[in-house]
C-alpha cells in the first residue's frame, strides 16, 4: 500500500488542521503493540468493520471512484483508478495527478505552491476508509479504547513494514462503533517531512456516512482539536459531493501527464 502521505504544512494551509502546539499525548498508544490474530487475510475486528460498510468483496469489484470537494471558487474533482492507483485532481487553478510512474502537475490560472507528491492521493486515501486498510503491505495490531462523549471505541492499530511508500513510519488507528462496527474516528501520525516516528496522533472523526452502490462511504469527515487522546470540539470538516463508483476502468491517456505537465522531482 502506499501510505497516506499524511503531511501537517499542507492539512494546515487547505483544511485549517494545524495544531497550536504539540500537546502531550498518551504515551500508551506507540507502544509495540501485539499483532492481532487474524481471520482469514484480516483480523476479526476489521472484516466485520469491512462488512458494515457494505463488504470488501463489493468495494473490491469497483474500479473507478470519482468525488468532488466544492471548495469556494475552486472545486476540485478527484478521480482514482482503484486497481492501479493512478490519479487526477482538475480544479479551476490546477490540474495534477499520477500516471503510475510519477506525479505531475500542471498550473492554470495560477502556481500550484503544495507538494504534489503529498497532495495528489491525499483525500483519495481519507475518503476511501476503511477499505484502503485492506491494501498490502499492512501489520495490524492493538490500541486502547478512544473515548469520546463516554462512549468508548474499540480500535486496531495501523503500521507499516520498511521502505512501503513514501512514509513507513507512519501510524494510524482506527476506532469503531463496538455496536454498528462502523467506523468513526482515524487517528494518524505524520512523518513524511522528518522521516521519524511521532507520539503526536491527529483525530478525525467519520460519522457521516452515506450509501453509494451498496458501499457506506464518507459524506463529510472531521477534524478535532485534542490533547492526547482527549478528544475536544470540532475544527473543520470537508464535505464530499458528485461521488460515483465503476466497475469499469478508464482510458490510461485518462491518466497520462499531459505535454505541458510538470513531474515532481522531490528534493534531497
Amino acid at each position: 500500500m502506499r501510505p497516506l502521505y499524511l503531511l501537517l504544512l499542507l492539512l494546515t494551509t487547505l483544511y485549517s488542521c494545524k495544531d497550536a502546539s504539540k500537546p502531550h499525548i498518551d504515551t500508551k498508544i506507540n507502544e509495540e503493540a501485539p499483532i492481532l490474530e487474524r481471520t482469514s487475510t484480516y483480523p476479526k475486528a476489521l472484516n466485520a468493520i469491512f462488512k458494515a460498510h457494505g463488504g470488501l468483496s463489493l468495494w473490491n469489484k469497483q474500479r473507478t471512484l470519482v468525488f468532488t470537494i466544492p471548495k469556494p471558487n475552486n472545486p476540485e474533482t478527484h478521480t482514482t483508478d482503484l486497481k492501479s492507483r493512478k490519479d487526477k485532481i482538475v480544479s479551476v487553478d490546477f490540474e495534477m495527478g499520477f500516471d503510475g510512474k510519477a506525479p505531475w502537475s500542471v498550473d492554470k490560472n495560477s502556481e500550484y505552491k503544495g507538494n504534489v507528491e503529498f497532495y495528489h492521493n491525499l483525500m483519495f486515501y481519507f475518503y476511501a476508509m476503511p477499505f484502503v486498510l485492506a491494501d498490502e503491505g499492512i501489520t495490524y495490531g492493538e490500541t486502547t479504547d478512544l473515548i469520546f462523549e463516554d462512549k468508548a471505541y474499540p480500535g486496531i492499530k495501523i503500521s507499516y513494514g520498511d521502505g512501503v511508500g513514501t512514509s513507513p513510519k507512519d501510524e494510524y488507528f482506527i476506532h469503531f462503533d463496538p455496536d454498528t462496527h462502523h467506523m468513526q474516528w482515524l487517528g494518524y501520525t505524520v512523518t513524511y517531512s522528518t522521516g521519524e516516528k511521532s507520539d503526536n496522533v491527529r483525530w478525525i472523526r467519520y460519522d457521516d456516512w452515506m450509501s453509494v452502490d451498496g458501499l457506506s462511504l464518507p459524506k463529510s469527515i472531521s477534524w478535532y482539536n485534542y490533547e492526547g487522546r482527549q478528544i475536544n470540539d470540532r475544527r473543520s470538516t470537508v464535505v464530499f459531493e458528485n461521488v460515483q463508483l465503476s466497475t469499469v476502468s478508464k482510458e490510461p491517456a485518462f491518466y497520462a501527464r499531459p505535454e505541458n505537465g510538470k513531474v515532481f522531482v522531490k528534493e534531497e
